[in-house]
């Protein structure tokens, strides 16, 4: 089978290609709002994803796509803690994950994949993880794998079961990361009783670059040297910081008294933070020490020090070397030329490991899988239903299942099938049948019928009337 996906606050595109790694998977439409972060995707993709999500008209637009997997890498913010206790929309206000749980609720996905920073956990002492996890399982209806349902007051207990690292994932970096998977209950029922109690932990197969000296570039051009000024500036900072009994400073992440070295976690921040991940690298130190170069203020530092290059955390990241390459093994990964070197870093560092995305994707197939099978007929019929449908659908089988033959019951699937989206079947008609009682939804869905006829044809998924 294949799933659609929407990708919301896509970056450039690595939750995505996790996900077509994975196969069976197709995205329908993007959000991201960083013009530059939008150039490198549709450079990747072929497709610009210039969308606002939290704009009325993207809200409006997604209402109309029928698509199964919601995939969002969010931004991080407070919520507040005040209002008048109306749910999420109400202490979530203004936020992007506020937005989000606003498509979930208008659009039903079969699946909601979230990523977030590890500090998710503990941002806000713990309420914004609380108020996320809250309204994806209470209010929106969905199981979320590793977390029992109901259980907010032990949260604490599960939080670490949301945290992946990719270093064991096939890639040596040290970047632990939240990963948010839920199932909606809707289409799911029973079923969810069968979900594993966790995500996966870690990569099953080869290690994709299993040592650090496999991701470093042979030939380093001199730029990506330290010049000898400012490495003295920072051994100076450390010695200051050691004095103070802090342990922060830049880090030569394969010194040669490391046995298994591993880069520590890639940050968005573009220009700055690339001294926590330095690399001690002789064989092209040599040539330039001591000399020269044009945007340095001192001669490159004779102790081979220099930062890594985005290649080498295009590697890290899983985007060089692997996600991208054809089916002959030939590199496709690239920039596009007007993004520069310091965009890359942030770009890169700002995004997902593909690979463990890859592997929860895998996951997710294999939950979707294990549950399809084992639905009955009603579920199957329910199960290829989307939005206001499938929501129809469902009230109309809670109220009238137990009184219809089930070919009936089918047949008044088909009407809302039939009607759902055009004018004639206003949202006001929609509203009663959601609140009416037994009788007059019969009654409604029997004056539709006699409306129009739904006639046989290739295309119609259901054919009883």
């Amino acid at each position: 089978m294949l799933y659609k996906t929407i990708d919301l606050c896509a970056g450039i595109g690595g939750i995505r290609r996790g996900f077509e790694l994975a196969g069976d998977f197709e995205n329908i439409i993007s959000a991201e709002i960083d013009e530059l972060a939008c150039i490198t995707y549709e450079h990747l993709f072929n497709e610009n994803p210039k969308n606002d999500l939290t704009s009325e008209e993207f809200q409006k637009e997604i209402t109309k796509k029928q698509y199964d997997i919601l995939m969002a890498g969010f931004p991080c913010q407070a919520f507040s803690s005040v209002g008048q206790k109306l749910g999420f929309e109400d202490i979530t206000r203004g936020t992007v994950f506020f937005e989000i749980a606003k498509i979930i609720k208008n659009t039903i996905p079969k699946v909601v994949f979230l990523e977030n920073v590890e500090n998710l956990v503990i941002h806000d002492k713990g309420n914004t993880f609380k108020t996320i996890i809250k309204t994806l399982d209470e209010e929106l209806d969905y199981e979320i794998v590793g977390f029992p349902h109901g259980e907010y007051d032990n949260l604490e207990k599960y939080s670490r079961s949301f945290i992946r690292n990719s270093k064991f994932f096939g890639l040596p970096q040290n970047r632990p990361r939240v990963y948010i998977i839920a199932f909606s209950r809707a289409y799911f029922g029973k079923h969810v009783s069968s979900l594993p109690d966790a995500m996966p932990k870690k990569r099953e197969r080869p290690a994709i670059f299993s040592q650090l000296k496999q991701v470093l570039e042979k030939d380093v051009p001199a730029r990506f040297f330290l010049s000898s000024g400012y490495l003295q500036t920072l051994e100076n900072h450390i010695i200051r910081q050691k004095s103070k009994g802090n342990g922060f400073g830049y880090r030569i992440v394969n010194s040669p008294e490391i046995n298994n070295p591993i880069a520590n976690t890639l940050l968005a921040t573009g220009g700055s933070g690339k001294e926590r991940n330095l690399i001690y690298d002789q064989k092209n130190g040599k040539k330039y020490a001591g000399t020269m170069v044009k945007g340095k203020q001192s001669p490159i530092n004779d102790k081979y020090i220099r930062v890594m290059t985005p290649t080498e955390w295009g590697r890290l990241q899983g985007f060089v070397g692997y996600a991208f390459k054809d089916a002959e093994g030939n590199e496709k990964f690239s920039f596009p030329r007007n993004i520069s070197i310091t965009q890359q870093y942030k770009q890169l560092g700002n995004s997902v490991t593909i690979p463990v995305i890859e592997e929860m994707a895998l996951f997710i197939k294999d939950c979707l899988s294990v549950m399809e099978g084992n639905f009955d007929d009603s579920e199957k019929r329910l199960y290829s239903m989307y939005g206001d449908e499938l929501r129809l659908c469902k009230k109309i089988e809670a109220k009238l299942s137990s009184r219809l033959h089930k070919k009936t019951l089918y047949k008044y699937f088909d009407v809302v099938h039939h009607f759902a989206g055009r004018t004639s079947f206003s949202k006001q008609e929609m509203a009663e049948l959601l609140g009416c009682t037994e009788a007059r939804t019969l009654q409604i869905l029997n004056q539709l019928i006699s409306v129009e006829c739904i006639r046989k044809t290739e295309n119609k998924r259901y054919c009883f009337i």
